[in-house]
């Protein structure tokens, strides 16, 4: 679980700014919108959170940098080499942020302990890392990493929480990787959940979206097929059920690159509708509409986040969705009998009327904008204290009483030479 997320000079992020998904006091939907755990010193937390904003604003960045954070971790140590830059992209709109580093830091649970990681870089190097572990609500230092410009290299904290081969981590760390992804590589046992929660439990899908090639592959199974069946059913979409051709297996390196098969994923799956009398139609996947085959490629990794208790970020989450299926996604979340496992959703949206669905609880709605510098700022609707009942949230959204909101000049205007 997730419980806050920082970045700071990180593409259109200038300054720190926080992601957080710790329940604040109030009780509104307390019994649907958030998760347990069983950490000792540690707040209530969110089931999810929605992040609004206008084009341009930085909304997408913020998963990039959730994106790029995991990319670092999980590949810093072995698929780069010793010359390879970091590429990482600061804040460019001002000259000492060009030259200043890069900051991430995440707050998360693993099997009810808090952990606390971060680090900083450059082009050239780690700056800083750090990893905090409360096992019993008082801190305990795994990682403490610094670089000093005057030894030339990099400084390091006593660890003595940390067992193992201690030395001979730090000696193998290059200058462009982490040490967490390095001690776990030469097999420090201490530090592989941490390690494995990114990997196998941080899940993010950019604008790209997902290609659908997992959902397939899950349909092989036939406990996964019939769950897939019956959310593509409860969503109307006409589809009774899913078949892969007989005797064909999707590879897994389908599921890796479609590219290296003689022909794409979607050949190996057909989808199965009925006529007025029930006799049943086989359709290609392709010739499905566009948020049918959204909903499916969706439907997959979102049962499994579910299934498994993992966090799930998405970028633009209504794209080619109507409204009411947004909202109906979402909720699964939000349903303890569906999501009894802790799982958590976060995701961007232009979507609205989710604001007046009773979906949210206040403290899951964030706002992103940028301010004079250009920079993107994030906060939460609670800042604002709408009244809860009362206020009708998306009609102040929309009136621009929470920021967040574009501004459009005069186009006739605009277009004029």
């Amino acid at each position: 679980m997730i419980i806050e997320f920082s970045v700071e000079n990180f593409l259109s992020i200038r300054d720190k700014v926080t992601l957080s998904l710790v329940k604040s006091t109030g009780s509104e939907l307390e019994e649907t919108n958030t998760v347990g755990h069983n950490a000792p010193s540690t707040p209530n937390l969110l089931a999810s959170a929605a992040i609004y904003g206008a084009n341009g604003a930085g909304k997408t960045n913020i998963v990039k940098a959730i994106q790029w954070m995991r990319k670092l971790v999980c590949g810093s140590a072995s698929d780069s080499r010793a010359s390879d830059p970091i590429p990482i992209v600061p804040f460019q709109l001002d000259d000492k942020s060009r030259s200043l580093p890069t900051e991430f830091e995440v707050v998360f649970l693993v099997d009810d302990v808090r952990y606390q990681y971060g680090f900083s870089v450059t082009t050239e190097r780690v700056f800083e890392e750090w990893l905090f572990a409360y096992p019993k609500g008082r801190p305990r230092r795994l990682i403490e990493r610094s670089y000093s410009e005057e030894q030339g290299g990099d400084t390091w904290g006593t660890m003595d929480k940390l067992e193992g081969q201690k030395q001979v981590w730090q000696e193998a760390t290059r200058n462009n990787a982490l040490f967490l992804s390095t001690a776990v590589q030469l097999n420090c046992a201490q530090l592989r959940p941490i390690y494995d929660w990114f990997y196998n439990h941080l899940h993010i899908v950019g604008l790209q979206g997902w290609t659908g090639m997992f959902s397939a592959k899950q349909c092989e199974d036939e406990h996964f097929r019939k769950r897939i069946e019956r959310l593509l059913r409860v969503a109307d979409t006409g589809i009774e059920g899913i078949e892969i051709e007989q005797g064909e297996t999707i590879p897994w390196d389908a599921v890796i690159s479609a590219a290296s098969l003689n022909r794409s994923w979607e050949g190996y799956l057909k989808t199965i509708h009925h006529t007025d009398t029930g006799r049943p139609v086989k359709f290609e996947f392709k010739d499905e509409s566009d948020g049918t085959q959204k909903l499916f490629t969706m439907a997959g990794p979102w049962l499994k986040v579910l299934e498994t208790g993992d966090v799930l970020v998405v970028d633009e989450l209504n794209d080619n969705l109507h409204s009411h299926m947004v909202g109906f996604l979402v909720q699964l979340f939000h349903n303890k009998r569906v999501n009894n496992k802790g799982a958590q959703l976060i995701f961007t949206t232009h979507d609205t009327s989710l604001l007046n669905q009773e979906v949210f609880r206040r403290d899951q709605i964030w706002l992103c904008e940028k301010d004079e510098t250009k920079s993107s700022t994030f906060y939460s609707l609670t800042d604002f204290s709408p009244r809860k009942g009362v206020e009708n949230i998306e009609r102040g959204y929309l009136a621009g009483r929470y920021g967040a909101l574009p501004y459009i000049q005069d186009l006739a205007e605009a277009l004029v030479e």
